[in-house]
């Protein structure tokens, strides 16, 4: 239609992802995303919703993207747990190490933020965080784990992973970053020789 400006979905969801990422949903406004994604205010909320829609779909964006990578670092976990696990923090190192994205976590950096969130965006961020639990657990019970070790390496292995996030973004060396891996692998193989 003549004098409708067009745009790419993809890119202005991507663009907002980054701007939520880069400075958090707090320190976030329209003006911010507006100016990210190239669009006016009105635009944004008629084809991108309101803040918390945005951000809610930025959320599952981000969980999406990374998620699978994850998934498909884990595939292997049945025949190779210790790679496997290790793969799944490489994701984390890779995406850490990546100049074109901004430090640390979006959904680490929307954990941290779950007070000023309003309680629908809360227990989605707290929702995100859950599944990399549960993706572990599986994991790791496949990788032959009893339930109780699956459940406490889980657990251990999820806030490790949010750590490297958060460290990442406080200036940790990939070094550091390498190190917090290795002890977590470490645990892990002790455990896991201790089962057979």
């Amino acid at each position: 239609m003549a004098g409708k400006k067009q745009f790419d979905m993809d890119t202005a969801l991507d663009a907002a992802m980054i701007q939520f990422w880069r400075a958090g949903y707090a320190d976030t406004s329209v003006d911010d995303l507006s100016r990210a994604t190239g669009l006016n205010r009105s635009s944004i909320y008629s084809s991108l919703g309101d803040k918390d829609t945005l951000f809610l779909r930025c959320l599952n964006r981000y969980a999406a993207r990374y998620g699978d990578k994850y998934d498909a670092a884990l595939s292997r976990a049945a025949a190779e747990p210790l790679a496997a696990v290790r793969a799944f923090f490489d994701v984390t190192l890779e995406r850490i190490a990546d100049p074109e994205l901004p430090d640390g976590c979006l959904i680490a950096q929307s954990a941290m933020a779950i007070p000023a969130l309003s309680p629908a965006v809360a227990a989605h961020a707290r929702q995100a965080l859950g599944f990399q639990r549960l993706r572990l657990r599986a994991a790791l019970k496949a990788g032959r784990l009893a339930d109780q070790d699956a459940d406490a390496f889980a657990v251990h292995a999820a806030a490790v992973n949010q750590s490297l996030a958060v460290m990442s973004r406080a200036g940790a060396s990939p070094a550091e970053l390498l190190a917090v891996v290795g002890v977590t692998i470490g645990a892990l193989s002790q455990a896991l020789r201790a089962r057979n």
